[in-house]
């Protein structure tokens, strides 16, 4: 483990291979070399050779098989020419190395064997420890050193998401179980969004550490909540996950889907780079941001089926969109389906690089 002073002389930030990269540079506000591009959930389904290496193992024992995590890390690389991989675990990862009783079950999500509802469930769980976290690192290590100049981005889940999974225990269509429990119960849900948030901060911490040159913080359920609610019981988690990783002086990002009015507050939980959804316009969220921040995103999913000639003027459009922002990395307004054919995102990568940077 690194001291508090920041990260070691030989991570990828530090000797020279990612600090100057078109996706770092971006980060940090820069003129890229190149238009940089990446794909929330680019290793994964879409692609035929997960799908081979996959066969017969469970989503989570893939995820803490270093071997494997890295290898499918590494997949969307070496085919898309994206530039940055993005570390291949889950969210409720955390929750696993804790103890926590979770998986997760196809066609539904993580489920938990036993809910999180009252004060004395969050004092029953275990904490994550160092230790713990070792298949994580190794499996960043693995893949850091095969992929020389590419940065990887590691990630964890948002505390409220987490949470949200842990109380209603499966996922939901509204999360009222933690929304009432804000209410209800509030010191209950201070502590475990508290657990949750540390939980989270250590599973980050572990994958910079061991190699990873930006990290980011994904709440795919925060968009069901209002911006009091999210200001008053959400933010400070999320910026206490942050907190365990502020001295090593990598580039955040933080990412929500259905978050067009709570940008601003997320920016403000202490990141360098607000990811937008495919809901909202950059050019708008850049002026809902005063022009602070780099942006990320925000092609829709959704026309990764259509003619090519309707995506393309779509990729440029969120390209001149973007323009307006302090720096801009391109990325899908949400993950990428399953049913995506991959060469359609080999040519836009090809497209996105073949616009010269402004």
């Amino acid at each position: 483990m690194a001291g508090a002073g920041g990260l070691d002389a030989g991570h990828p930030l530090m000797d020279g291979r990612t600090a100057d990269s078109p996706l770092i540079t971006a980060y940090r506000g820069g003129k890229p070399s190149r238009r940089p591009v990446w794909f929330m959930r680019q290793a994964g389904r879409s692609l035929p050779e997960y799908l081979k290496v996959r066969e017969g193992v469970a989503m989570l024992d893939s995820c803490l098989r270093p071997e494997l995590a890295s290898e499918i890390t590494l997949q969307p690389v070496r085919r898309h020419d994206v530039d940055a991989a993005i570390f291949f675990s889950d969210i409720v990862i955390p929750l696993k190395l804790a103890g926590v009783g979770v998986d997760i079950v196809p066609g539904v999500g993580p489920v938990l064997d036993v809910p999180v509802r009252t004060a004395a469930d969050v004092a029953a769980l275990p904490q994550l420890t160092w230790e713990a976290l070792e298949p994580i690192r190794e499996a960043v290590r693995l893949t850091v050193a095969e992929l020389g100049s590419t940065p990887l981005i590691g990630f964890a889940g948002a505390p409220f998401t987490l949470a949200a999974y842990m109380v209603e225990g499966k996922p939901s269509r509204d999360h009222l179980g933690p929304r009432t429990m804000m209410h209800a119960d509030p010191e209950t849900w201070t502590a475990l969004a508290n657990w949750a948030a540390d939980a989270s901060g250590m599973f980050l911490r572990a994958q910079l550490e061991a190699g990873a040159s930006a990290a980011q913080l994904f709440d795919s359920w925060a968009g069901s909540l209002g911006l009091a609610d999210y200001q008053r019981y959400v933010a400070p988690a999320s910026s206490r996950a942050l907190d365990h990783v502020r001295d090593l002086g990598a580039p955040l990002i933080h990412f929500g889907t259905g978050t067009s009015e709570l940008l601003v507050a997320m920016r403000d939980v202490g990141v360098d780079v607000v990811g937008v959804d495919y809901r909202l316009p950059l050019d708008e969220a850049n002026r809902r941001l005063g022009g602070t921040v780099p942006l990320q995103g925000n092609i829709d999913p959704a026309l990764l089926s259509a003619p090519w000639e309707i995506l393309e003027a779509h990729v440029r459009d969120v390209i001149a969109a973007g323009s307006a922002a302090p720096g801009h990395v391109l990325n899908l307004g949400h993950g990428v389906p399953p049913e995506t054919d991959p060469e359609v995102l080999t040519h836009v990568v090809e497209l996105i690089h073949s616009i010269s940077p402004e």
